[in-house]
């Protein structure tokens, strides 16, 4: 089988069962070679004349799409796909996609190089706020104008104006982000959702990496949402009671909401709270009626050790900074002006009302953190597509803020994936004032970047 060329895409279009027993057959050494040396921007499988699938006959597909993006550098995923099969698809795969899902071709045609600068309306909508500000920065450094429903309420309103937009963009996944952590941020906190059972194996399935990369890039209120766990063993109560001694060294608090010990041994509950694990009936609880963890929750002092910013971080500077560079200038139409770049401890000379900031801590191959700070101005510049109008709302801002620095993260993930240097990143942490941001990256030495755009100064800082 062989890909056929079209808007610079290249495309395979297989027939009736794919089950695992029959995949091999579609690719001949000659395809392979053939794709390898394929001009393309992306390589698609078109599962519109596919009767059937199962997750066998799909991997198949993956591992070869893989193979030539790792070598070619290009997008990679399906397309042509109704409903039934797009939940199949994420059911197999879960919250670990490895490649791009385009609902049509002509939505995949949209990324492509071949359908820029046409000035397409485009009606977005996904449940995850990070895919939503991907497709919509992607969407719009590509000379559409996206317009993004934060709700799925509102996007069907829309929905209903079809007339209004040359495209709408629903069950559509963009993999520029690599793989999302199960978890999520509320405010300045991250929340972790755990149910059933707690035994042994919440340790194999918590992704302790992340927590400390959480913690190092300066998060410091982890709540565990426990409405639906029924019970706790000893080897759960010893790893939960490890995870707050290992916070303590941050000044960081792990809470529990909405847990019942009803199955449980009350002594478990006081160990536990002997350990320095808080308990609250809800997240919102947790969140704001404690004023202690909320004002922990917005950032206190990191007791983590000095690190140097290793050789390998050093050599890919210039694509931490490109990425940062290009995504700024897009979103705001101003270009860029270096002024200085220097080791240092991070260095600010705003007053304190007049800045916004967000860190995001990186892992894997190599590891730091990427801080980056905004004149409010400039932030909100940076932000108005995410957010959809022109707002003074402060948290607002800071969300898409946040989500905004997401994406940058996700655009040197991709980057440095072409270096063979495989990492991971952690939610983004926000900051409203510098105060609490100097407090995570003090006595930290890095290079700090000095920037202008438009006069409004601008500081990339990278360290570990």
């Amino acid at each position: 089988m062989r890909a056929v060329i079209k808007n610079n895409i290249g495309i395979f279009t297989p027939q009736g069962f794919l089950d695992g027993n029959n995949t091999q057959a579609f690719f001949t050494l000659d395809d392979i070679k053939t794709t390898e040396h394929l001009k393309v921007e992306m390589l698609l499988v078109s599962l519109k004349k596919v009767i059937f699938f199962n997750k066998n006959g799909i991997d198949t597909f993956v591992q070869f799409l893989l193979k030539m993006r790792l070598k070619n550098h290009i997008i990679v995923g399906f397309c042509d796909y109704n409903d039934k099969k797009y939940i199949a698809i994420n059911s197999f795969y879960q919250d670990k996609l490895t490649f791009s899902l385009f609902k049509t071709f002509e939505i995949a045609s949209l990324f492509c190089s071949s359908f820029n600068a046409q000035g397409k309306t485009v009606l977005l909508y996904h449940k995850d706020p990070s895919q939503r500000s991907a497709m919509a920065i992607e969407l719009f450094e590509r000379g559409h104008n996206p317009i993004i429903s934060q709700t799925k309420d509102d996007f069907r309103q829309k929905q209903q104006n079809a007339a209004k937009y040359d495209f709408i963009i629903e069950d559509t996944y963009l993999n520029i982000l690599g793989q999302r952590i199960a978890t999520k941020v509320k405010g300045n906190a991250i929340i972790y959702t755990i149910s059933g059972f707690l035994d042994a194996e919440i340790i194999e399935n918590f992704d302790i990496t992340y927590h400390n990369s959480s913690l190092h890039v300066g998060f410091r209120l982890f709540i565990f949402d426990a409405y639906k766990v029924i019970s706790i063993n000893i080897h759960a109560l010893r790893f939960f009671t490890k995870l707050s001694t290992s916070a303590a060294e941050y000044d960081a608090v792990i809470c529990f909401a909405g847990m019942s010990f009803e199955k449980t041994p009350v002594k478990f509950q006081e160990e536990l709270e002997d350990s320095g694990i808080l308990f609250f009936d809800s997240i919102d609880m947790a969140l704001k009626e404690n004023q202690e963890v909320a004002k922990l929750s917005k950032g206190t002092t990191s007791t983590s050790a000095k690190k140097s910013l290793n050789r390998v971080v050093v050599q890919r500077l210039p694509e931490f900074i490109n990425a940062v560079i290009t995504t700024v200038e897009m979103m705001t139409n101003i270009k860029a002006v270096k002024k200085t770049v220097n080791i240092q401890p991070i260095t600010i000379d705003k007053h304190e009302g007049e800045l916004l900031s967000s860190s995001i801590g990186f892992y894997g191959a190599i590891d730091g953190i990427l801080v980056l700070v905004f004149p409010i101005s400039l932030a909100k510049r940076s932000c108005e597509l995410l957010i959809g109008e022109n707002t003074d709302n402060l948290e607002d801002i800071l969300d898409a803020l946040a989500e905004f620095v997401n994406i940058i993260g996700g655009r040197i993930k991709t980057l440095l994936r072409d270096y063979d240097l495989d990492i991971d990143i952690t939610l983004p942490r926000t900051y409203a004032n510098t105060t609490n941001l100097q407090s995570t990256v003090e006595n930290k030495k890095g290079v700090q970047a000095n920037l202008s755009f438009d006069n409004s100064d601008f500081i990339f800082f990278l360290t570990r």
